[in-house]
């Protein structure tokens, strides 16, 4: 069966279409038949090439998308589905995708999720075991005919046909914030992702940005551009970052105010605003746009798609009126004073302020890291072979009892035995990302603070950046994907499992493995 909403991205001559629902909590509320109703709808309308179906968006529990998606399926018109890590393990996110699989939900737009915040008598344990770099590898893999050992020999799944896509938000304040964002959108693309689809936020030079930065650095995959229509009530939860990801400045909701003061609330202005980021996004070259909206009816997408189209062919009139800049905010390009727009020569970062502190303790762990954690360096071989002598003896509890102590006191170590400090500038994903993130930061933190402890917290890869950068070393950062955690190292010496190649460093740094002793 054709899969029409793979078929529009994939077109250089169509404008592909996501209408994107947000069918709630429950099973048969107004929201959820809401939902089919306006699927029903858009089937019938042609205009819309798949209907965006939300994973408990804002942390809060909501129907199934499989569920759902099955249903809109049903009513003519393909689903796409948010598929994010935040709430299942590795084993459970792969049942969800064979019971896709089996359902023809095909399309999945791949993400880390919001953090768990409602739900049955409190927050609920937020899960974040795979990040979703490794969640498209393991598309991939389907893709290709799952293969795993049996018993008696290896397993080979029928091959899935998933169509899976992941998010990038080029709408960050600082440097560290916006490079790392493209860094992790490098790594998405190279593990799989087939479609990109852009986090919310109203400034044109941004829009800009992220599509030229793809063009520029040859990641040849369709990326679709975020309209959100912006009531004033969303437009201030949105300014103060309650709902992570999505920027909308002051100037804006200035604007925003005025408007719903109209005979009408504002609904015309807030309607022509999408319709003119329908027009640019189209005029600069995105291969689709994602349209969401609280209560949002069809005849109003119909509108944004059809005065967009309208607009398109005068877009670069359109670009000044979408002046919304960050305060001080980051641009990875230089601006084209002409156009409104950027130039192709990147922001010189030499000398700009680094955006976190760089303490002392980062400057001791690259003098140790130096002599003892590099392959071929002093002291690597006399831990090695400390680690074989120690290795399933009496003496491994104590070996691995000093380095814990140390690494919690210095790291705040979760002893989790599969140690990730060596790849993120020793600023523990672990312990201190509250999403585990082990490729890249998440999309929602803002003016460098994480998401989940605004104003309290420095997103980790905020930290690492400015530690690696002021010794011009942040591209490290962009140099290679890390494996998830294996649990089974889980509360075993990490030193062990580094020196005798058995945790995910064991490849890329080729260290040979030494099998576990038998005590």
């Amino acid at each position: 069966m054709n899969n029409r909403f793979k078929e529009s991205l994939l077109d250089p001559n169509t404008m592909s279409v996501t209408w994107e629902l947000v069918p709630g909590r429950g099973a048969r509320e107004k929201s959820q038949i809401n939902a089919i109703a306006a699927a029903e709808q858009a089937a019938k309308g042609g205009k819309v090439h798949a209907l965006t179906i939300t994973d408990n968006p804002g942390g809060n529990p909501a129907i199934l998308a499989d569920a759902l998606g099955m249903d809109i399926l049903k009513a003519g018109i393909e689903p796409l589905v948010h598929f994010t890590c935040k709430d299942k393990n590795r084993n459970q996110l792969e049942s969800q995708l064979y019971s896709l699989d089996r359902a023809g939900v095909r399309n999945l737009l791949v993400m880390t999720g919001d953090y768990p915040v409602s739900g049955f008598e409190g927050r609920p344990k937020p899960v974040f075991d795979i990040d979703p770099t490794h969640t498209l590898e393991l598309i991939g893999e389907m893709n290709q005919g799952l293969e795993y050992p049996g018993l008696k020999s290896t397993i080979k799944h029928q091959p899935s046909d998933f169509f899976a896509g992941a998010a990038v938000s080029p709408f960050k304040g600082t440097e560290a914030e916006q490079m790392v964002q493209y860094f992790k959108l490098k790594k998405k693309i190279e593990a799989g992702a087939e479609f990109i689809v852009t986090q919310l936020g109203y400034d044109a030079r941004k829009f800009h940005e992220v599509i030229q930065f793809m063009k520029l650095n040859n990641l040849n995959v369709p990326i679709v551009g975020n309209i959100y229509i912006l009531p004033f009530g969303a437009a201030r939860l949105m300014n103060r970052n309650q709902i992570p990801g999505c920027v909308v400045t002051d100037k804006l909701v200035a604007e925003l105010d005025k408007e719903r003061t109209a005979p009408d609330k504002g609904v015309g202005a807030r309607l022509l605003r999408a319709a003119k980021m329908y027009a640019i996004m189209k005029g600069m070259g995105f291969d689709g746009v994602h349209i969401g909206g609280h209560n949002i009816k069809y005849e109003q997408v119909e509108y944004v798609i059809e005065k967009g189209e309208e607009l398109s062919a005068n877009w670069l009139d359109l670009v000044r009126e979408f002046d919304y800049p960050m305060p001080n905010g980051f641009y990875y390009y230089e601006k084209d004073e002409k156009t409104g727009l950027n130039t192709e020569t990147p922001t010189n970062r030499k000398g700009r302020s680094l955006d976190a502190p760089v303490q002392f303790v980062y400057k001791l762990s690259r003098v140790v890291h130096s002599l003892i954690f590099e392959p071929n360096k002093k002291f690597f071989g006399m831990m090695r072979g400390i680690s074989k002598a120690v290795d399933g003896t009496g003496m491994e509890k104590c070996y691995h009892w000093f380095e814990h102590m140390a690494k919690v006191l210095i790291y705040d170590c979760k002893d989790c035995g599969d140690c990730a400090l060596t790849d993120v500038a020793y600023s523990c994903p672990m312990s201190q990302c509250p999403k585990n993130q082990r490729n890249g930061a998440c999309g929602g933190s803002f003016n460098g603070w994480c998401e989940v402890y605004p104003n309290q917290k420095k997103c980790v890869y905020v930290k690492a950046y400015a530690r690696l950068k002021n010794y011009d070393q942040e591209m490290q950062l962009d140099a290679y994907r890390v494996t998830p955690c294996n649990w089974d190292l889980y509360q075993t010496s990490s030193w062990i499992n580094f020196y005798l190649g058995r945790d995910h460093s064991a490849k890329r740094l080729n260290i040979p493995k030494v099998d576990k002793k038998k005590k």
